[in-house]
């Protein structure tokens, strides 16, 4: 213990309740971790020359630190820091279940919109703009906006996720460009009826697993016009409809069924035509050919990013961060984890589920990048690269979807990421 040095790379061999770091193995970067060290009652530690800092050459004159010289009130504040951290991880995860069961209620509420729109159509409309109006408000009145990884307890809703997902993402889009409220709520209907002109394609093109010919493409292209018919039929506004016209329109003039180019898309259906393409990159129809959030967001601003508004893509992945919820990643301590909530104001700092074998995987430890100066993500790594049992542990999501919430009074609004 008296060759506890500032540059070491220390093993603890302790659970992660019984000291007060955040990882159970680490680089020493002040004395005062070397005071907090030896006051754990350790006989020995475990050390790694290799991530280890080298030695001077010159010979240094080592004081003995006896385990004793360690203040327990030292000891006793940063275990409480430690606990303090435990307490909010708590909290965090009580505001995931509310979340998500906030997000379970409004598909079934898409669901019934859905089911009951040509039955019951001023009901079922009346019903729509009020979960909008909902969604709004939410993510007007949260002072900032987090996003959290969601559970897996859909309730059988996945059907209806697609047209929730491009509504919210919308939201988050229009929040961050200071639209005004009532502008949002024609997006939100918009964005949630874009699609609605699919009822008029036959199941034998929505569900074909091979390419589209190309008479079938033409058809399946009619969906917009056939969705303003519809919206037609219910009253919806003109701005409404102009967005459930042109959702597939591109900024380069590629898109349908108009090849409307730049600023001739208007803006609320620009924004719906880049939430709409994230998500159908991350949720095809095809879940094999699913590409993880990080890898939707960097395809779109590699190689698509002349598709869209850029500066409504660069929005889109300030939002979500560079690295979106849900996507696993590799500390560069060689830890694993998995992004749960993107901090916006830093990106690249998000905080991480971590994977530990020695902790339970419902009390998993949560890691805010934010206060790890000495720590980064070194690299987003593929499902299918992990370990089985970090795969089980982490449980990352074959869907991705996300939802705001206002929370609880004085709580942040919060947007919950991949289910």
């Amino acid at each position: 213990m008296d060759q506890l040095r500032i540059g070491l790379y220390v093993y603890l061999d302790l659970t992660w309740f019984q000291h007060p770091f955040a990882f159970s193995h680490f680089k020493i970067k002040s004395e005062d971790q070397i005071k907090t060290i030896l006051g754990l009652g350790l006989k020995s530690v475990r050390y790694d020359p290799a991530l280890s800092d080298p030695v001077s050459s010159k010979p240094v004159e080592t004081q003995p630190r006896p385990a004793q010289e360690a203040a327990p009130d030292f000891i006793t504040q940063a275990l409480s820091a430690k606990r303090a951290m435990m307490e909010r991880i708590r909290v965090q995860r009580e505001a995931a279940g509310r979340i998500e069961n906030a997000f379970i209620n409004s598909a079934k509420t898409v669901r019934e919109v859905e089911k009951n729109l040509f039955t019951k159509p001023a009901e079922t409309v009346r019903q729509a703009s009020l979960l909008v109006t909902q969604i709004a408000e939410s993510i007007l009145c949260a002072p900032e906006l987090a996003i959290h990884v969601m559970g897996d307890k859909m309730g059988g809703e996945e059907l209806y996720f697609h047209s929730l997902n491009v509504t919210t993402l919308s939201m988050m889009i229009a929040r961050d460009i200071k639209l005004p409220q009532e502008v949002i709520g024609t997006l939100g209907m918009g964005a949630l009826f874009h699609d609605i002109g699919r009822k008029e394609i036959p199941n034998r093109i929505l569900m074909k697993a091979e390419p589209l010919t190309q008479a079938e493409h033409h058809l399946y292209e009619m969906h917009c016009q056939y969705g303003v018919e519809i919206g037609q039929k219910l009253q919806f506004t003109a701005a409404v409809l102009a967005i459930i016209r042109e959702h597939h329109e591109l900024f380069d003039g590629t898109g349908y069924p108009h090849k409307l180019k730049g600023e001739a898309i208007g803006l609320l259906s620009r924004i719906v035509a880049l939430a709409n393409h994230y998500d159908e990159l991350c949720n095809p129809l095809n879940i094999a050919d699913a590409l993880t959030p990080h890898e939707a967001l960097s395809l779109m601003f590699a190689r698509l990013r002349n598709k869209f508004d850029p500066k409504l893509l660069q929005i889109l992945i300030r939002c979500l961060g560079v690295y979106p919820p849900g996507t696993i990643v590799q500390l560069s301590n060689g830890v694993i984890g998995m992004v749960a909530t993107v901090n916006a104001n830093k990106p690249m700092k998000p905080m991480i589920v971590i994977y530990d074998a020695d902790v339970p995987k419902d009390e998993a430890i949560l890691v805010d990048m934010a206060s790890e100066t000495d720590l980064n993500i070194a690299k987003a790594v593929r499902p299918a690269q992990v370990p089985i049992e970090i795969y089980n542990y982490l449980s990352p999501r074959k869907r991705v979807s996300y939802y705001f919430d206002a929370g609880q009074p004085g709580q942040p609004g919060q947007v919950k990421g991949p289910a």
